[in-house]
């Protein structure tokens, strides 16, 4: 009975926002079910039936209750425009569910998986309702896997004390990404992005460099957090961040950033579409279709879909252009000396992925434009008062620990020595201090986890 009480778990966890959105789950659950098990018992053109009625219930769920009044406010715009305002379309009043798309997108690599023939139906109701809900990633990931993580759920987990610290380490990181780091930059990123028009090019290009580290911190602390306290009851989930800002292109930094739904997008839709083995042109707006749908995917709103456009240009841009680097490195002798090409290549992806985040994080695409302006144009000291000056201490020696951290990870493959000393007095020491650095710096206001809205 074990997976009852992990179902019970889940449900009482996602009802503790908002009760009756729970109906929701039950709804795509109970067509997902009944679908997988039809595609597996058909043939020919019935499949294919059944996996598109369990897609359209899925997308279906997520066009009312995510699209929709992006789509009606800029169809009523149009109309506007072309002065035609008494058939304005009506806009629905709702909060969106927590973690729609994340529970929406896992289902929904169920029963495409069983079409394919790579995931047998599961008969068990209970077990597949759990596939959806387990409680850790529930809300925002890691995007499971059938295949990963469905037969866990039919295993006997005894209790394992390594595994049992191991996820506590990871749940002890993943605070301190969130509660020390994420939520600290956090204060002064809020308050410079909220007021853009007086704020200079320099506050600007800073609280730009403090939201790349805010919005990392913020999601991989939760991944850390899930995966951990999936861990210490005895489930693997999927890697989802691998140390994304060492990342030397563009390309690196997708398979880094966001695993479980940049593989999504790579298995379901990229190679649907045909991936690259089409013609070259084809091949580019396969590649730019992904991203763009990608920022859908995260908003509905034209910042988000800005952002995607504007990393698929860049992916394109990198194939296009890599003859022209590589004979501008080859000139230039700059490749003869790996490091610092190699520190060049991760400022230079760092950058261009800060860019694109203007526009994940502006509130408006007037203001991402604006903020992109001001930091080419207006550039000016920075006006900090007393307690950003603060913010900015305890914001950058969080920053320093990350990096070192992150680096020491990125070069050697392995955890922090003090956090897997041999000495049991060295290790839980570092626990403790782990805990007392969370309670002293840790910002605790009830902050949310930015992909909780995604």
């Amino acid at each position: 009975m074990r997976w009852f009480h992990l179902l019970l778990s889940s449900c009482v966890f996602y009802a503790a926002f908002i009760p009756v959105y729970i109906l929701i789950l039950f709804f795509t659950i109970l067509i997902d079910y009944f679908a997988g098990i039809a595609i597996e018992n058909s043939q020919g053109s019935r499949r294919k039936l059944f996996l598109t009625t369990s897609i359209i219930a899925n997308v279906g769920v997520l066009a009312v209750f995510k699209y929709y009044n992006f789509f009606t406010n800029n169809i009523n715009e149009l109309l506007n425009q072309l002065h035609i305002t008494a058939h304005g379309l009506p806009l629905l009043n709702m909060i969106l569910p927590i973690g729609l798309s994340f529970h929406t997108f896992q289902a929904m690599s169920y029963t495409i998986e069983v079409y394919r023939g790579n995931q047998k139906a599961e008969r068990h109701l209970g077990i597949y309702a759990l596939y959806v809900m387990f409680y850790p990633q529930l809300v925002a990931g890691p995007i499971e896997r059938p295949q990963n993580i469905l037969h866990q759920f039919y295993e006997k987990h005894s209790p394992d004390a390594t595994l049992i610290e191991y996820g506590l380490r990871k749940m002890l990181w993943g605070l301190v990404m969130k509660v020390v780091i994420a939520d600290r930059v956090a204060i002064f990123v809020n308050a410079i992005y909220n007021n853009v028009p007086e704020n200079n090019g320099t506050m600007l290009l800073l609280a730009s460099f403090f939201f790349a580290i805010q919005i990392y911190c913020d999601f991989a602390g939760y991944s850390y957090i899930a995966i951990g306290a999936a861990q210490v009851m005895g489930f693997d989930l999927m890697t989802n961040f691998k140390r994304p800002y060492f990342s030397t292109s563009i390309d690196m930094f997708w398979k880094r950033w966001h695993i479980s739904l940049s593989t999504w997008f790579r298995d379901y839709l990229y190679i649907s579409l045909g991936g690259n083995r089409v013609p070259v042109p084809r091949w580019y707006f396969n590649l730019f279709v992904v991203f763009v749908v990608s920022g859908l995917w995260h908003g509905a709103n034209w910042t988000y879909i800005i952002w995607g456009a504007l990393n698929g240009f860049y992916l394109i841009f990198a194939i296009v252009s890599k003859k022209w680097r590589d004979a501008f490195n080859r000139m230039t002798l700059i490749s003869k000396n790996p490091i610092i090409f190699r520190i060049i290549q991760i400022v230079t992806t760092f950058c261009l992925v800060t860019f694109a985040w203007i526009f994940f994080r502006a509130n408006t695409v007037t203001d991402a434009f604006l903020i992109v302006k001001k930091i080419f144009t207006e550039l000016g000291p920075l006006a900090l008062n007393s307690s950003q000056v603060l913010t900015m201490l305890y914001a950058f020696s969080g920053i320093t620990l990350l990096f070192l951290v992150e680096l020491y990870m990125e070069y050697s493959s392995r955890e922090v020595p003090l956090l897997q000393h041999s000495s049991v007095y060295v290790k839980y020491a570092s626990y403790a201090m782990g805990i007392v650095y969370i309670l002293l710096f840790g910002v605790f206001d009830g902050g949310q986890f930015i992909y909780f809205q995604f």
